[in-house]
């Protein structure tokens, strides 16, 4: 088969799904330090929604321009390597980073400034150019559809749990851990909180999903439609100790019940905000308060260093984690695939097939 031409991508104008549109570009060539990656799948995140719908406006220092690719994680096969690339070779299977620039240390608003899917064209094509530096290897023993969910959920949940260890250690035995809702970053939660020995408690408005979670090993289960006060529970199972790390998904709705279970001395992990971004007005306490009471610390996590990556990826490696994908689309699906995640169906990842 003759080697590909031209790009085929999906780009949006910020006006929703039904916006999408696909169409064809000039294939790129790597300059000196990059490589030209044919992109095999992608694994679709909360943000990339709020992207495509013009909603990610919260960070002051994303200018979102007038159209872009959207999509920040992949897995793809290096095709062509440009002069001076050392670590990296034609054939070699890799993953993008959601922030190509932030190699290391704490984020700044100049690696934010370069975030794919936003500001920057993302992944959501069949081939693109990258930094040497932008990429880390995939796992080998991952099928694509598994390795394209790392980037974002993977990270961001390996953050959230060992994030302020020191780099090479991964805590768990006899800590308590908290998941809201069984999406990405809950369910890579899950997975990595257990295989480190922690316990697990998660929550969900699905039986169903919470069955689920058990099958991978949660060991306890509230479902927050029928038990609205779970943070009561949280306390009775841990003894009225509380739990030592919170990941924090939900907002504006679910904040306050975590700082009402949290352990003294515990972390809250504010990752999202899918109950809303503004508070109630009748139901605020000063937040000085509220993370004072328990000695709390509240910790905004956006991913993670090149770094924290790939640490992630030796223990995936050592504990053999196959990550949740929920369901697969085809890459002309695109516009299904988006309007699926947002409907909030699914178990762990959704993913795009972009090479059949």
């Amino acid at each position: 088969m003759a080697p590909a031409s031209t790009v085929r991508q999906w780009t949006t104008a910020f006006d929703g799904f039904d916006g999408l549109r696909l169409s064809e570009a000039p294939m790129p060539a790597p300059g000196p330090g990059e490589v030209l990656v044919e992109i095999y799948a992608v694994s679709l995140n909360y943000r990339d929604g709020e992207v495509i719908r013009g909603e990610y406006n919260h960070h002051r220092s994303i200018n979102q321009g007038d159209a872009l690719v959207p999509c920040s994680d992949m897995c793809g096969v290096i095709t062509q390597v440009g002069e001076g690339v050392q670590s990296l070779k034609v054939g070699d299977r890799v993953l993008s980073t959601f922030l190509p620039d932030h190699l290391t240390g704490q984020v700044t608003e100049k690696e934010l400034s370069k975030g794919l899917g936003l500001p920057v064209s993302g992944v959501l094509a069949t081939y693109r150019v990258f930094p040497e530096s932008a990429l880390v290897k995939a796992p080998g023993y991952m099928n694509d559809q598994e390795a394209c969910t790392l980037p974002i959920a993977g990270v961001t949940a390996w953050m959230s749990l060992n994030g302020m260890r020191p780099m090479g250690q991964s805590g768990g035995e006899g800590e308590y851990v908290v998941l809201q809702g069984t999406g990405g970053v809950s369910i890579a939660g899950l997975q990595l909180a257990k295989a480190s020995g922690s316990k697990v408690i998660i929550t969900s408005s699905s039986d169903a999903k919470l069955e689920q979670a058990k099958k991978l090993g949660a060991d306890f289960t509230i479902n927050y439609r029928t038990t609205p006060n779970w943070e009561e529970d949280v306390m009775k199972i841990t003894n009225n100790r509380g739990a030592d790390i919170i990941l924090e998904t939900g907002g504006s709705q679910t904040l306050r019940k975590s700082l009402n279970c949290v352990a003294f001395g515990g972390l809250i992990d504010c990752i999202g905000y899918t109950s809303g971004k503004t508070d109630d007005p009748e139901d605020r306490m000063n937040a000085n308060v509220l993370i004072l009471r328990r000695n709390v610390t509240l910790k905004g996590i956006i991913n993670g260093p090149k770094d924290r990556f790939e640490d992630m990826v030796a223990f995936y490696e050592k504990h053999q984690i196959h990550p949740v994908v929920n369901r697969v689309f085809s890459f002309e699906e695109a516009k299904q695939a988006f309007k699926y995640l947002s409907s909030g169906q699914h178990f762990g990842k959704v993913v795009i097939q972009v090479k059949q």
